[in-house]
């Protein structure tokens, strides 16, 4: 027997990833354009074999973030995390929107609930990652400013710069980021706001 996805399985926000074949109600798939969550088609032989999106982050970093991303890891993992790392593999000169980009499609995609990207400043990320459609990447320096972007901003992709701070501070950072609840209320019809500037823009 088929699923059937009703509203109660659209999430607030991210991607709804369903098997192939899976019946949408028409007030599902209404429910799902106005939160801007793409549902995905996916087979099943594929779903299998993939960690629960609520569990799987995407990462990669340029070589300015290659040493840094390696040492923040083993936090995700210890955090319970599955890691799906998209590069790079070695300290060799990369480019960073090429990384920050699969890193975003990844989200977008429902390959990911979430992802990090680093790389020497964070900045450069942060703008590439977020001209993929669904994207709330957010350039994060301190905890105060992790805490802010997730309970506030709903943000789905952190970026970091490498370069500009010490492993323990990025570690810090990316613990907030990642065990910070969005805060909903007064900042859900914010957050929207963003999501209908996006849509507007890509008419």
């Amino acid at each position: 027997m088929r699923r059937v996805i009703t509203t109660i399985d659209v999430p607030a926000s991210g991607t709804l990833r369903v098997p192939v074949g899976t019946i949408v109600t028409p007030s599902a798939k209404e429910l799902a354009q106005e939160r801007a969550v793409p549902i995905v088609e996916t087979p099943e032989s594929e779903m299998n074999g993939i960690a629960p999106l609520d569990k799987t982050v995407g990462i990669g970093s340029d070589h300015g973030g290659f040493e840094t991303k390696e040492k923040l890891k083993p936090v995700l993992e210890e955090l319970g995390y599955t890691i799906r790392d998209v590069g790079v593999y070695e300290e060799k000169a990369a480019d960073y929107p090429d990384i920050a980009e699969k890193v975003a499609d990844m989200v977008s995609q429902g390959l990911a609930f979430c992802g990090v990207v680093i790389d020497g400043a964070g900045i450069g990320s942060s703008m590439a990652a977020n001209k993929v459609p669904g994207i709330r990447a957010s350039l994060c320096w301190d905890r105060s400013s992790a805490r802010n972007a997730k309970e506030h901003n709903n943000a789905n992709v952190l970026t970091m710069g490498g370069k500009l701070m010490t492993l323990t501070q990025c570690e810090a950072i990316l613990r907030t980021w990642m065990t910070t609840p969005f805060a909903g209320g007064r900042h859900a019809a914010r957050v929207d706001k963003i999501t209908a500037i996006e849509r507007k823009h890509l008419k």
